[in-house]
């Protein structure tokens, strides 16, 4: 049998234990989403020792505590209940699947995160972009559980809910692809180790300000691919009002003006919002390599 608590965790069990439903091993993957930050406004992390106070002692915390606190900033996990019990982190409407039950184990990770919370200094947008340290051993000790490496719903970043395929297929699902719950949690999550390269998608990096500051003069090789590649992605975000022609191959006001619009979307103001593009933004639009 598999290790009831993760090996290295620290263990600090809530009691309370329920039993599984059986059927397909799942995980779950959340983020603690314990502060509203932005690009403009940045905030400091939440101290892990809070939430762990939070899961292990509090009543209030104890009632939706995960198994698993994992801070992927320094590789410290702490667990609060074994692997074959359920917690209490997902919404479970009555008459309907009994979300925190549905499998042989439905192992809940909680990553001490938020969106555009500040680390040592620097912002983090993501998950996926922080060090992800403990990544390896926690995935090692889920999958021993028969829950694959895999995310039968998508990965966090483009997920359904489909309840036919939660009922079916073991594997790893984002908080917002449960069936029941309405969180739009994680938002993204670490690629699994070992996979192979092309499970994550190739984005083209941040060329830097100055690079966007050509004018309407034409644009030749990799430059003009670029700025067609980036017209594209602020069209399927949304921002293709302000294309009459194009995008690309020029540099032209269609590409300032949908770019700003973007950047207001994500809650940026005044000169932050303005044109060239800064490297947050752009990481975030997820131009594909050109």
């Amino acid at each position: 049998m598999p290790d009831l608590w993760m090996p290295g965790a620290q263990r600090l069990d809530i009691g309370g234990h329920g039993t599984m439903d059986g059927g397909p091993a799942k995980a779950i993957a959340h983020v603690t989403w314990d502060r509203n930050a932005t690009a403009a406004k940045p905030q400091a992390l939440v101290p892990y020792e809070n939430l762990r106070t939070y899961f292990s002692s509090n009543p209030a915390g104890k009632a939706v505590a995960p198994h698993i606190l994992w801070d992927p900033f320094t590789g410290r996990i702490c667990q609060f209940a074994p692997a074959n019990s359920r917690t209490k982190s997902l919404a479970d409407r009555p008459g309907g699947t009994r979300t925190n039950r549905a499998g042989r184990v439905v192992i809940q990770v909680e990553a001490l995160f938020f969106p555009y919370c500040k680390v040592n200094g620097k912002v983090y947008a993501r998950l996926a972009d922080t060090p992800c340290k403990g990544w390896p051993e926690l995935q090692a000790w889920v999958q021993s559980w028969g829950v694959p490496n895999a995310w039968p719903n998508g990965r966090p970043e483009s997920c359904t809910r489909n309840a036919t395929t939660w009922a079916s297929t073991s594997g790893w699902y984002p908080h917002k692809a449960v069936p029941e719950n309405d969180h739009t949690d994680p938002g993204s999550w670490p690629a699994f180790v070992g996979a192979p390269a092309a499970e994550a998608p190739k984005f083209e990096p941040f060329p830097g300000s100055s690079f966007f500051m050509r004018g309407t003069a034409p644009a030749l090789g990799k430059t003009s691919a670029v700025f067609t590649a980036m017209g594209r992605r602020l069209i399927a975000k949304g921002f293709g009002r302000y294309y009459t022609v194009g995008p690309g191959p020029r540099l032209g006001q269609a590409d300032v003006d949908a770019y700003e619009a973007y950047q207001r979307s994500l809650r940026y103001t005044g000169t932050a919002a303005k044109w060239p593009p800064g490297k947050t933004s752009w990481d975030l639009l997820q131009v594909p390599n050109v």
